[in-house]
């Protein structure tokens, strides 16, 4: 019986000593996203520590689905408890101090609240959107009525408008941002008293095709209607110290949100949260991998039976060194940025255990950082506290902010110690070496992190010193590359105004030359080209086989900032790309063109394609070799010349096909819209015939297979 006990205080204390407490195990994974868009595993930026009900708080009810959490400058927090038509107001430690419910109103006669959804704090007063009684109440600190602010009055309301205020945030000039859940046009401000000033930051709606016509046959009224259908409301608000604005919605088209993550749109026309100044003009920076509208795998590939499609963005927090964060109310997650939109970290999910959440409604952060996430499910509020690794984060942030730049390098080297898989402690390091003048070495960390805004800053540091350095023989190579291309272009014109003359058989330069008379003066040329033989078919195949290097040369010879990837590609690759569109072309119009009366053969609609390639050529070389020292705003230039090459190129196939078949510019019009019909079903048919002959294959090899296993 000893050894009984013995053995059974034994297990009894190892279970005691090795079990984990309740919510210790670790209950999500932090992460950010890379460049394409997978999930990287993070350290912890934050830890739940306890939640916090309503018995911790010493409150008598329990509360009852609370729509609003925010702080004041004593760390005094305050909750929007809407089902219990109050406003609970708790210390640092969460404990009650008072709640706010009935009062005497202005009038001396007994009010109280009546689902209050919006709670915000200034210096001396509590702003509460009394949310179905349509009007905002003000308390002062200690909770004593001061006034009721009413609805405001505004011809640029709708005349049946429904004022009903779920959000605020005020500014140090006691101006209202009042976001109201049936007002459509934006951001209500207005003053203390209540006066409308103006509407601000409303979200810009796409239109479907089919709903611009309609609303041409619309009525006044029909299309105010529709407009209301149609726009977004804000949901949730908050204001930064230095009077930046942040609001969130979730009633933006999904399509519309799609569409913005997966082109990284750097506007903010359909993002979830946007940044307004006090005019109203959208102001947020937008420079990560992703714009910040919450998560970015949509399809949920990163787990089986994830959540997909995007977030529903419920609420937005301001957090320490300028960042922020929302919470996606479909997942239960909360996604943090810097200020210049950079993903830092994002952790959550559903559930029951400690630190998961089944109703994620609002949050908000505490002096220290500490940040409170608020559960109208539940009823509760879950404390989460920075680890050191979060720690270490918003350090290397403020030394950034506060431009100690060897101190931030030296935090952002400890983040990749613990996280190398973060592209911004790679970007925080390159932008201390860049502020430190050590350029190199800064391109280094941007390319890890394919930066092509800092690296393009570094670089023209370095391209500035190579120019002073070099200032005397810059304008003799410009003048020498000016001198050598004019030279070549009479060259040209001389051998060309020969060759029409001479008579006789044209030697093979004088029929490659000739495609550059061809290029200035397409009427004439393509006419003498079929007529007068000055071209031929290997010259044009010549230019073909150039056209094909030379795009696979823009392929693996750009510059850095247009391939930051390090893309790949092969001759093959690229000869298909060429090659598959002008043979289609070729062969589509000669077929069209043979029924219609065309006069140019097979061979002449080739000749003529591939003299009609050397804009191409001359427009993709240089700027392809210019890409290796340009800057990322000069790569608009390159841009433009290279569309002008192939503007200059489909108009000289258009004036060939007119001068080679004899066609008018009518019938010529038409008959090239004919053969881009025409080569869509070539390639229908191609396709169609290939996937018949694959099956047929697949056919024939099962049967033989079969026989065989028979046999």
């Amino acid at each position: 019986m000893k050894k009984l006990i013995s053995i059974f205080c034994l297990v009894f204390v190892l279970a005691t000593v090795l079990a984990l407490p309740v919510g210790a195990a670790k209950t999500y994974q932090t992460y950010t996203y890379s460049i394409e868009g997978y999930a990287l595993h993070s350290p912890d930026a934050y830890t739940p520590v306890k939640n916090v009900n309503w018995k911790d708080m010493g409150l008598e009810k329990e509360l009852d689905t609370p729509h609003d959490i925010v702080v004041d400058e004593k760390n005094n927090v305050y909750i929007a408890d809407t089902n219990n038509n109050r406003i609970v107001v708790l210390d640092r430690y969460f404990k009650v101090m008072f709640e706010i419910s009935e009062f005497i109103n202005d009038q001396g006669i007994d009010d109280k609240l009546n689902k209050p959804q919006g709670v915000f704090v200034t210096a001396d007063t509590i702003w509460v959107c009394d949310t179905d009684q349509n009007r905002i109440v003000t308390f002062d600190r200690e909770g004593n009525f001061i006034r009721i602010i009413p609805q405001p009055k505004s011809s640029l309301f709708d005349e049946n408008a429904v004022y009903k205020p779920v959000a605020i945030a005020v500014d140090d000039y006691n101006r209202l941002y009042v976001v109201s859940s049936t007002t459509y046009q934006g951001i209500i401000v207005m003053t203390e008293d209540g006066g409308f000033i103006r509407f601000v930051g409303a979200q810009k709606v796409s239109i479907s095709a089919w709903d611009r016509i309609w609303r041409m046959f619309q009525t006044d009224d029909q299309r105010e209607l529709t407009a209301a259908n149609i726009s977004t409301e804000f949901n949730n608000i908050t204001i930064d110290e230095k009077g930046f604005i942040y609001v969130t919605t979730s009633t933006i088209k999904e399509s519309d949100v799609r569409k913005a993550i997966t082109g990284k749109s750097k506007a903010g026309d359909y993002a979830p949260v946007k940044m307004l100044n006090q005019s109203g003009d959208e102001v947020m920076s937008r420079n990560g991998f992703w714009p910040p509208s919450g998560e970015i795998d949509l399809s949920g590939r990163a787990s089986e039976g994830a959540t997909t499609g995007v977030s529903t963005i419920v609420d937005v927090a301001v957090g320490p060194e300028n960042t922020w964060s929302i919470i996606d109310e479909k997942r239960q997650k909360v996604f943090t940025y810097d200020d210049n939109g950079n993903l830092l970290f994002a952790f959550g999910d559903k559930g029951s255990q400690l630190g998961n959440l089944k109703s994620i409604e609002g949050i908000t952060y505490m002096s220290d950082g500490t940040m409170l996430i608020l559960d109208k499910n539940d009823d509760n509020i879950t404390v989460f506290q920075r680890t050191e690794y979060g720690d270490i984060l918003i350090q290397a942030i403020a030394n950034q902010n506060m431009r100690r730049f060897d101190q931030a390098k030296q935090d952002w080297e400890e983040i990749l110690k613990r996280n190398s898989n973060f592209d911004a402690a790679y970007i925080g390091i390159g932008d201390a070496l860049y502020r430190s003048g050590q350029y190199s070495e800064a391109l280094n960390y941007y390319e890890a992190a394919y930066d092509t805004k800092g690296w393009s800053d570094s670089y023209k540091e370095i391209r500035k010193e190579w120019i002073a350095k070099y200032v005397l023989l810059i304008p003799v190579i410009v003048v020498a590359i000016v001198l050598v291309v004019s030279l070549f272009f009479k060259k040209a014109a001389k051998v060309n105004k020969r060759a029409a003359t001479a008579g006789g058989k044209r030697t093979f330069g004088e029929e490659l030359l000739f495609a550059f008379h061809v290029i200035f003066h397409p009427f004439d040329g393509f006419w003498d080209l079929k007529h007068e033989k000055r071209g031929s078919l290997r010259a044009a195949i010549v230019y073909v086989v150039i056209t094909v290097v030379v795009f696979f040369y823009q392929a693996i010879g750009s510059g850095y900032l247009v391939n930051p990837h390090g893309s790949y590609t092969t001759i093959f690759a690229q000869a298909l790309s060429v090659l598959v569109p002008l043979f289609l072309w070729v062969v589509a119009n000669w077929c069209l063109t043979t029924l219609f009366d065309g006069e140019g053969s097979f061979k002449d609609i080739f000749i003529a394609c591939g003299y009609s390639l050397v804009p191409l050529i001359l427009m993709v070389v240089p700027c392809t070799i210019y890409t290796n020292f340009a800057l990322l705003e000069e790569l608009d230039i390159t841009d433009l010349l290279v569309t002008v090459g192939f503007i200059w190129t489909m108009l000289l196939i258009f004036v060939g096909m007119m001068v080679t078949h004899d066609y008018t510019l009518s019938k010529n019009f038409i008959t090239s819209l004919g053969t881009i019909v025409a080569m869509v079903f070539i390639m229908f048919v191609a396709i169609l015939f290939t996937t018949l002959v694959g099956k047929i294959i697949s056919f024939i090899t099962n049967i033989v297979t079969e026989i065989s296993y028979r046999m």
